[in-house]
């Protein structure tokens, strides 16, 4: 029998970007996300997939693809929550729902700029090695729109 190390199903990782709010919101967008990401090969919507909201479809460059679903969308508190809905090669776990959120920086050395923060909730049997995955995604994604919008 194997033993599974407990860990945290859940992450959030943020970064501080030298760029004002509306210019890094403007490229939160499920369907956007290839123009920052640099794992990203593209990310296409998937027509009638969903008659109640936005499913777009994530090609890695590993050859990865992830359909996700737009779950939440706010213009106003500036964050999108978005679930995986389908994986090729399949996830080694049920579940992980996943929330980008961007705050204006308002005070202080690092005013004008924009604070994002990402964070994921995974289904209990996502192991270690996922969430670590994840949180390193997550870091090398949050530095790669960071070098997009500071190059603007």
């Amino acid at each position: 029998m194997t033993t599974r190390i407990p860990t945290s199903t859940s992450i959030t990782e943020s970064a501080v970007i030298a760029a004002p709010l509306a210019q890094v919101w403007h490229l939160i967008k499920l369907q956007d996300f290839h123009k920052f990401w640099s794992k990203l090969d593209k990310s296409d919507f998937v027509k009638g997939a969903s008659p109640e909201t936005d499913v777009v479809q994530w090609t890695f460059k590993d050859g990865t693809v992830l359909d996700v679903k737009q779950e939440e969308h706010s213009t106003i508190d500036h964050y999108i929550t978005y679930s995986v809905i389908a994986s090729t090669p399949a996830l080694t776990y049920s579940s992980v729902i996943s929330t980008v959120r961007c705050f204006a920086v308002t005070s202080g050395a690092n005013e004008g700029s924009t604070f994002v923060q990402w964070s994921a909730h995974f289904s209990s049997d996502a192991d270690a090695g996922v969430i670590e995955d994840a949180r390193f995604k997550r870091k090398e994604a949050l530095a790669d729109l960071a070098s997009v919008v500071v190059k603007k």
